[in-house]
């Protein structure tokens, strides 16, 4: 493999390109004409999204202003990091402190299963080498 084809492409990522057009289809296609009792996709689809559809712009922020010295694709502890984060922020600050938002378990489980899948597809040799790890012992 080429230093080009190991390079995270950020913005043009393809994980990242997917998920972002899926939240806006669910958002302005999807939602608006689901009935008020649907549940997962006007509560926890685009939480599921969060992390493949934000990270490489924070990560690609982080490189322009030197937090982030590589371009490698997400580590896992980039995305646990990012995953504790916006759970803090979104379900505990927003609403307490800006009285935005409901503080909901599945919405941290949401995001960390989104992490979990989207770190897998930016890292499916390791994924795989781990999952069969797993399944060995």
């Amino acid at each position: 493999m080429n230093a080009d084809e190991a390079r995270f492409r950020y913005w043009r990522d393809p994980v990242f390109l997917a998920t972002t057009a899926l939240y806006f289809a669910n958002r302005y296609l999807i939602k608006p004409h689901l009935p008020r009792g649907e549940y997962f996709f006007r509560g926890h689809w685009n939480d599921l999204l969060l992390v493949p559809a934000a990270l490489p712009i924070f990560l690609l922020t982080y490189r322009c202003i030197g937090l982030r010295v590589h371009d490698n694709a997400p580590s896992w502890s980039e995305v646990l990091f990012h995953v504790v984060l916006w759970s803090f922020f979104f379900e505990i600050f927003g609403p307490d402190f800006l009285h935005h938002g409901t503080a909901d378990v599945w919405d941290v489980l949401s995001y960390a299963l989104g992490g979990l899948v989207a770190w897998a597809l930016w890292n499916p040799a390791v994924a795989l080498a781990r999952f069969r790890a797993v399944i060995r012992s």
